[in-house]
């Protein structure tokens, strides 16, 4: 997918992240993947790499959904302002339009949001399911914070 850029001082945080040795490095790695994997997230041959504050990815996820979902619990890590996304999707997918991205900001809500993208408020919790389980509720978002926003005709 590419390269992403999230606030490096927003976000969950994870033991090691933003260190500078190369011990430090692989254990902020270690810490990473360990995350992606606490979610249950299906990818074959995960692997995680921290350069500064860039976050690079590696592995086959079983869908886009999946592939999507990883940058972001990565990328949603105080101290990483970059994820590097090179993993690879396992199934093929019919010409589904990707998700787009949104920074929360100062003020927004899942509502908010929703009008904004599907000029209806009241879809808030399409985004919320798209977001789990990295949201536990609704109204639990922050600023800097990046969420997918599905397409509604996927």
């Amino acid at each position: 997918m590419g390269l992403f850029s999230f606030i490096k001082n927003a976000g969950a945080k994870v033991f090691g992240i933003g260190k500078t040795t190369e011990e430090e490095a692989a254990e902020a790695a270690t810490n990473l993947k360990n995350a992606v994997n606490a979610l249950g997230f299906e990818v074959a041959d995960l692997n995680v790499t921290v350069d500064g504050e860039t976050a690079t990815i590696y592995g086959e996820a079983d869908s886009q959904e999946t592939r999507e979902k990883v940058v972001l619990v990565v990328g949603n890590t105080e101290g990483i302002g970059s994820v590097d996304d090179r993993m690879t999707v396992a199934e093929v997918e019919i010409e589904v339009p990707l998700a787009q991205f949104h920074t929360v900001e100062s003020g927004d809500t899942l509502g908010k949001i929703a009008k904004t993208y599907y000029g209806n408020a009241m879809k808030y919790p399409v985004i919320f399911e798209a977001n789990k389980p990295m949201l536990s509720h609704p109204d639990k978002i922050y600023p800097g914070q990046v969420l997918r926003i599905p397409n509604l005709d996927a």
